[in-house]
């Protein structure tokens, strides 16, 4: 449920702020009344509620960026095995996908904090400006997987004839 601090701003809590970065559509939203206004907020279900063989892929986290001559897009891959990585482009989209191996847990009986995303993850990122598809190099260094790509050259401006 939603709290007020001083200023009368509205706080969330931290499984409405859970809910609002899952933006999951299995999150039932429920009316809450604040005053003289009702709102809207996210009802986390309970554990029985998730569906534990319902594999769902983790978001990569990426930079890209130009330089006069290219497209880099960086992406911390830290754990994965090249062999475990499928990067892919399609209609000027890039698609990287693989896994994180926490490696052997049959031991484990009990956590007490897991705050490591171990398992599949992908993302696909429109590219912001033309490559050339044939000048693609990927490499994978010290964890971090660099994907560069030629730009297509385009000239700033192109005179229109008016009819």
């Amino acid at each position: 449920m939603a709290r007020r601090n001083r200023d009368d701003d509205l706080l969330l809590e931290e499984d409405e702020l859970t809910a609002a970065f899952l933006g999951d559509d299995d999150i039932a939203d429920t009316a809450v009344s604040v005053g003289d206004e009702q709102q809207q907020t996210a009802v986390m279900p309970t554990d029985d509620q998730w569906d534990e063989d319902e594999a769902v892929p983790g978001q990569l986290a990426v930079d890209v960026y130009e330089t006069k001559e290219r497209l880099v897009v960086k992406a911390r891959t830290a754990g994965v095995n090249k062999n475990e990585l499928d990067v892919s482009i399609s209609d000027n989209q890039l698609t990287i996908r693989g896994t994180l191996s926490a490696g052997n847990e049959d031991d484990v009986e009990n956590y007490f904090l897991q705050e490591c995303y171990w398992g599949e993850f992908s993302r696909t990122i429109a590219l912001p400006v033309p490559v050339k598809e044939e000048e693609i190099e990927a490499v994978l260094k010290d964890g971090v997987l660099t994907i560069s790509f030629g730009k297509v050259k385009q000239d700033t401006v192109k005179k229109i004839q008016v009819l």
